[in-house]
């Protein structure tokens, strides 16, 4: 049997910005979730694993990290949404601005926090170390989300977790995470049968959220690969089919539904 070790920590910044590849009309956008590709950065960033050295090469940490096992939870959120305000910039350096001053605004989000999940492998001398650092809240660089003027702390105790694979055919369940309901799992395509009708619900809850994030890179494009994810707290039936899904276990025998992807 594998020697692994499920964990979670709660991730918080006062700011965040996960910069869209999308340009509106010289306003510049962020996802509202963290995503895959962040996360491993932020990983990247405490286990001390090199960034981005040179263009079109994939840095140290994603290379070496990209196939951990991770799942996402947004925390103090308003129905899966965080409070965005935006920024204005002025940039007046000459060689930045051959034909005057150019000015840039970004959507930004306010008091962002989520609980990441993550499946280490304990025989993986990386993963060992970011359990190591994380149980102790250290970190090699400063973690930021998504611009180092952001930057991110570990909030409270890591919670550790004992865990199985979950059958979602036994009986009713609902996903404490965000979940993928189109798209790939460690590169291998999943379309999960579910429907958010009466026929895949036995209650609405109150909200159901919805956005297309990054899972990973193209390699030969060097540029995201998006899957579409969803995050609600409606009650699913047990006839729903989704994929690598698993029941956790904390130490007060809270029992807890999440997908890893």
């Amino acid at each position: 049997m594998a020697n692994e070790k499920l964990i979670s920590f709660d991730l918080r910044a006062d700011f965040g910005f996960f910069k869209k590849p999308d340009y509106n009309v010289g306003l510049q956008l962020s996802y509202n979730m963290l995503h895959k590709p962040a996360l491993l950065g932020i990983l990247g960033a405490i286990a001390g694993l090199a960034g981005y050295q040179r263009k079109g090469e994939l840095p140290e940490y994603y290379l070496k990290l990209q196939d951990l096992l991770i799942g996402i939870k947004p925390l103090d959120h308003e129905k899966g949404n965080f409070q965005k305000t935006s920024v204005k910039y002025t940039n007046t350096v000459g060689y930045a601005n051959m034909d005057g001053t150019m000015l840039i605004e970004e959507t930004i989000l306010v008091s962002p926090a989520y609980k990441c999940f993550l499946l280490l492998d304990m025989d993986n001398t990386d993963h060992e170390k970011l359990y190591r650092f994380i149980k102790k809240g250290d970190a090699e660089y400063i973690p930021y989300l998504g611009k180092n003027e952001y930057q991110a702390w570990i909030d409270g105790n890591t919670t550790e977790y004992s865990f199985t694979k979950y059958n979602n055919a036994i009986e009713e369940f609902r996903i404490e995470t965000l979940f993928i309901k189109e798209g790939t799992i460690r590169k291998q395509k999943v379309v999960p049968r579910f429907s958010f009708t009466t026929k895949s619900m036995t209650n609405y809850g109150s909200y159901c959220y919805f956005e297309r994030l990054p899972i990973g890179f193209d390699e030969q494009l060097m540029q995201y690969e998006l899957n579409n994810f969803a995050f609600t707290d409606w009650v699913l039936k047990p006839d729903s089919t989704i994929e690598s899904l698993y029941q956790v276990i904390d130490d007060t025998n809270t029992k807890t539904i999440i997908q890893l992807f």
